[in-house]
């Protein structure tokens, strides 16, 4: 699936309802951010927890521009959830960690403004 980071993207067509409630968003905490010099794009592997249930999950993130490893942990973000996992390089992506391209196209993390707790489902 090819995802358009272009901050000029066209709106998508319109979808139902249920549509968006099929997409399980989540946030989580990240618990480690560790290199991930086998990638073909700089990123970062990254482990997040989601709570108890939907638990701990790996992720590839290409948030090098914006974010040092060490700043990491601790932060909360956003993710699909319920995506099949995905081969990137040696690791499997469990889950799809959501961002905003930045005006040069670099993506920066969409988490929220106050902590919540880990688990909580977008809506």
């Amino acid at each position: 699936m090819h995802v358009n980071h272009a901050t000029n993207a066209p709106a998508a067509p319109e979808i139902a309802f249920d549509q968006f409630l099929a997409v399980d968003i989540r946030v989580g905490t990240i618990v480690a951010a560790e290199p991930f010099p086998e990638a073909r794009k700089p990123a970062y592997r990254l482990t997040i927890d989601f709570g108890p249930a939907i638990g701990i999950k790996r992720s590839s993130a290409q948030i090098t521009e914006h974010y040092a490893l060490e700043d990491l942990p601790g932060r909360q973000v956003a993710a699909v959830v319920n995506f099949p996992p995905r081969q990137i390089g040696p690791m499997m992506s469990e889950v799809l960690t959501l961002g905003f391209p930045d005006a040069d196209g670099k993506v920066v993390l969409f988490h929220p403004s106050v902590a919540v707790p880990n688990g909580g489902r977008l809506f």
